[in-house]
């Protein structure tokens, strides 16, 4: 049975990493959502509190669009992010292979939302993210921070992102957008430039949510693991001092 016939679900995974539920759940025209443990996660996320009643912080920082598998056999992705690589930054909507997913110390929460979209809404939503790839569309930041005030003043929800720009949009925005312009609204009432990951997390469009639950290592068992780590980088510099000639 097809998600749109059903009720809104969850489906629930666990026991196997990241790559394994990416290539096994992801599919053209579905919706990927992540979260971390970066400053920048936290900071989203907990801006993100203002949605709950009783003010949880919800797990998710980051969406983006599944492409599906190209002639080179990798899934790819549309997103709009920010990437940091040696001589080269990315700031702006682009294409990248899901294997940037698979290292769970930096997403250590995933999500995909299955709408069981037609082949043509497939294809109309990865014609309009190209369009957006090939005219390099910018990451917003100034307009995340509309949105970081707008969630704090709920009125402003409906109305246009305070710090708006023209050929600019932040993740989540960038994957709303795409789907209002193939005419389906995953946050009505919400402009799309103050759209956050948690609104379309909860989108009541029908739709499968795929969640990979991985349960955090406890701090004492982090804490134990980086005194091994200090203390086996510290064995390792006395050696090399050890070899050192007189």
């Amino acid at each position: 049975m097809r998600p749109d016939q059903v009720p809104n679900r969850t489906v629930v995974v666990t026991g196997i990493s990241n790559q394994e539920f990416l290539e096994r759940h992801a599919q053209a025209g579905c919706i990927g959502l992540s979260g971390g443990m970066t400053l920048i996660d936290k900071a989203i996320c907990r801006a993100e509190r203002h949605l709950d009643e009783q003010g949880a912080e919800p797990s998710w920082s980051h969406a983006f669009l599944f492409e599906g598998r190209r002639v080179d056999g990798q899934h790819w992705i549309l997103e709009s992010d920010l990437q940091f690589h040696r001589k080269h930054i990315q700031l702006g909507v682009q294409e990248n292979r899901i294997s940037k997913y698979f290292d769970e110390s930096l997403y250590s929460t995933l999500a995909i939302l299955d709408f069981a979209l037609p082949e043509d809404q497939v294809g109309a939503l990865l014609r309009e993210g190209l369009d957006l790839v090939a005219n390099h569309a910018r990451y917003s930041l100034r307009e995340l921070a509309g949105t970081l005030l707008a969630l704090r003043h709920p009125t402003l929800r409906s109305r246009a992102n305070l710090l708006a720009r023209d050929q600019s949009m932040y993740c989540s925005a960038f994957v709303q957008h795409l789907f209002r312009k193939t005419g389906l609204d995953l946050a009505p009432g919400v402009d799309f430039k103050n759209t956050t990951p948690e609104d379309l997390a909860r989108s009541s469009t029908s739709h499968i949510t795929y969640l990979l639950r991985r349960e955090p290592p406890a701090k004492a068992t982090r804490r134990r693991i980086d005194l091994r780590s200090r203390l086996k980088g510290r064995k390792t510099s006395l050696r090399r001092q050890d070899k050192l000639p007189s």
